[in-house]
């Protein structure tokens, strides 16, 4: 059960502000991936930090805490 029907095109890709479906067509993302790629699709410095975090410990729940959270946090 979707929230907001069939979507109207499938993304297959992402580059700074741009997506691409699967036809090849371009966007302009004006939506920002709703507030969580506000520093743009495959942003070189982002997916190194995601990589290096992944490697290390991909999730915990937020009932426990990270040397990452604790970092962030003290800042």
């Amino acid at each position: 059960m979707g929230n907001y029907g069939d979507p109207p095109v499938t993304f297959v890709r992402g580059s700074g502000t741009e997506l691409f479906d699967d036809s090849g067509k371009r966007y302009l993302d004006f939506l920002c991936g709703l507030a969580v790629t506000s520093l743009g699709h495959s942003h070189p410095r982002v997916a190194a930090a995601l990589a290096t975090q992944a490697e290390t410990l991909l999730h915990v729940s937020n009932l426990f805490d990270t040397e990452p959270h604790l970092e962030v946090a003290a800042r």
